[in-house]
């Protein structure tokens, strides 16, 4: 009942939201992750690393299965999947399954009216904050021009 209770709240945080832009500050928000762990986002991240499609988060993975499973904490970063397009069934059965095989946590968004992250197709979304502000707003096409963003 209370995990219900809270991903209503955080699905209310979500729907309400618009999108992030440069020079907006980022108010503290949860996701769970894969194995249904809950995250809270705060002002120490540094780097919000999003995917919204198959493709772009085996391009993170093919970047990030080279490093320690602790490596997006040592860089104050996250990532996060958008899987809200993905059929219920499927992302229970398939993508869930699959993505806990992965030795990072991978925040989740279920809710399709979050609007708080901005896509390009085919891209890998990167917000860079400084003290819960947004910096900067890049769309990656390749692990190179993540590794450059990460080091």
């Amino acid at each position: 009942m209370l995990k219900i209770f809270i991903l209503l709240v955080i699905a209310t945080n979500f729907i309400f939201a618009g999108n992030l832009k440069v020079g907006d500050k980022l108010n503290n928000f949860s996701l769970t992750d894969q194995f249904d762990g809950i995250h809270t986002i705060t002002n120490n991240i540094e780097t919000i690393i999003i995917t919204f499609q198959k493709e772009t988060l085996m391009m993170v993975n093919d970047f990030l299965s080279s490093k320690s499973s602790i490596f997006l904490e040592e860089h104050h970063a996250i990532l996060i999947n958008n899987i809200s397009s993905t059929p219920t069934i499927i992302t229970k059965m398939f993508i869930i399954p699959k993505l806990r095989d992965y030795k990072y946590s991978i925040l989740l968004i279920y809710d399709e009216n979050n609007r708080k992250f901005v896509k390009q197709n085919d891209k890998i979304t990167t917000y860079s904050l400084e003290n819960g502000v947004v910096k900067d707003i890049k769309f990656l096409s390749s692990t190179n021009e993540l590794s450059k963003l990460l080091k």
